[in-house]
């Protein structure tokens, strides 16, 4: 693949950690805007050079980093306005609620172990009660005094532990008209209770949202399955695709007439991967929760499945532990879930994969992958028909920690493709710098950049957004 350097252009700095980049028109206006989203609560825009605040939400979220030593992966984590926004002045929100804090659904951390199979089917039970928080979806209201007011719940989501809640997890998809939600596994490691396969999970799943429905319902109940929900709201939810551990939203590239789909899946112990694809047969959740009622199996020809907890990117998850009481023998044993076998044919193989260990010159050790876009651009001819993606930290770059960003391309036989590294120029000096969130524009001919210099939310205004430059 083509070796690409490209310059990192600053626009803000000294912000609170950015989680979302996108870029709209406001009412009235003429000219695009960068909206930047902060984990903490802070919705902000580039007006002639000026950061602006568009909405602050701080006191809606719930108390970050208190209880994990200041690292968190909840908050602020999707924004995405209406493809009528300039008209409508509808945008959309998803944010872990302040005062929804509860015990975790696990009183200890999960480690499967293949010589204790009760730890290999694990269920959520007392889910009333034994939950981390709740999530919500909400449509707000640009209003015409320019004041951005709250007009409706969506959905409330009871999440079982703290982490994998997504981010940048709410884009409009540009085939359907339609809001897409993506949702992690609910946390943990490993997805102790399989929630990513089970298709009455709201977890672990790429759901559209019919926003056009006008639903009576204000105040949604909170729930975690699909068959919790009242009928009306069921009805305007369609499942895209399952088997997603955590996921930095979804990216759609125009090719003539129709669009290639993007979305990476954050890895466990071994890979992180980037996949696509074309065509897809999403399911609505009526005829979900139908067939659970009917004791049936829904047709799923054509249904996207990432294959998680069963397959990590293009590997079988696989658990390994010592099991023997003769502690002179090295003995270990490996183990496969289920679905290791049951989805080998059916998952969607990966676009490509990069490794948590990589010690090839050209190449690099990830940790999580943080964002994923397609670039149609022609100002950096490298990447033009491309897809860009980072990673948090690269494991090589300690003490001084450097994100990475790399790219690849969708072959036209649809084989799994190698991927490249994008040389920067910019000189981030003694600090940190985590890659934690990738935008672009409305027609995907820039890229933004969001770094911060720690892994803790709690370490506040630490954050800078470059636009990715030749």
């Amino acid at each position: 693949m083509i070796k690409v350097k490209v310059g990192l252009r600053p626009i803000v700095s000294n912000i609170n950690l950015p989680t979302v980049l996108k870029t709209t028109i406001l009412p009235g206006d003429s000219i695009e805007r960068l909206f930047i989203a902060t984990q903490v609560g802070e919705i902000f825009y580039i007006g002639n050079g000026v950061i602006r605040t568009f909405l602050d939400i701080r006191p809606r979220i719930l108390k970050l980093g208190a209880s994990s030593g200041g690292y968190d992966e909840r908050g602020l984590l999707g924004l995405a306005f209406h493809p009528e926004f300039y008209y409508n002045g509808l945008f959309y929100l998803h944010y872990s609620v302040a005062g929804t804090q509860g015990p975790g659904a696990l009183p200890e951390s999960f480690n499967p172990d293949p010589c204790d199979p009760k730890t290999l089917n694990l269920r959520w039970i007392n889910r009333e009660t034994q939950y981390d928080h709740i999530d919500t979806i909400e449509e707000w209201i640009l209003q015409s005094n320019g004041q951005p007011q709250k007009r409706r719940t969506l959905l409330n989501l009871r999440r079982p532990f703290s982490n994998h809640n997504g981010v940048n997890s709410l884009n409009f998809s540009p085939e359907t008209g339609k809001l897409v939600l993506t949702t992690g596994d609910g946390g943990s490691g490993h997805d102790p209770f399989n929630l990513s396969q089970d298709d009455l999970e709201i977890a672990g799943k790429i759901i559209e949202i019919d926003v056009d429905k006008n639903i009576s319902f204000n105040n949604p109940p909170n729930v975690t399955r699909f068959n919790e929900l009242p009928t009306t709201i069921q009805e305007t939810l369609i499942v895209m695709a399952k088997g997603v551990r955590n996921i930095s939203g979804i990216s759609f590239q125009r090719f003539y007439n129709q669009y290639i789909k993007y979305a990476g899946n954050v890895g466990q112990n071994l890979v992180e991967s980037i996949f696509s694809f074309v065509q897809y047969k999403p399911i609505p959740v009526t005829q979900l929760v139908q067939a659970s009622f009917m004791n049936s199996e829904p047709d799923k020809e054509g249904f996207i499945n990432f294959g998680w907890r069963g397959w990590e990117g293009a590997f079988p998850t696989s658990i390994i532990s010592g099991c023997t009481e003769n502690q002179t023998l090295d003995e270990k044993a490996i183990a496969y879930y289920n679905e290791a076998v049951t989805l080998s044919a059916s998952r969607l193989q990966p676009l490509t994969s990069y490794f948590h260990k990589d010690t090839r010159p050209d190449k690099f050790g990830g940790t999580a992958l943080t964002g994923v876009q397609a670039y149609m651009g022609n100002t950096i001819p490298g990447l033009t028909g491309s897809v860009v993606f980072t990673d948090l930290a690269r494991k090589e770059s300690q003490p001084q920690v450097r994100g990475a960003l790399a790219y690849t391309t969708v072959k036209p036989n649809g084989e799994q493709n190698d991927f490249s590294v994008i040389q920067t120029d910019y000189d981030f000096g003694s600090r940190s710098a985590y890659y934690v969130s990738l935008g672009t524009n409305l027609n995907q001919t820039s890229l933004y950049l969001a770094v911060y210099g720690s892994m803790k939310v709690t370490d506040f205004n630490q954050g800078n957004v470059f636009e990715i430059v030749p």
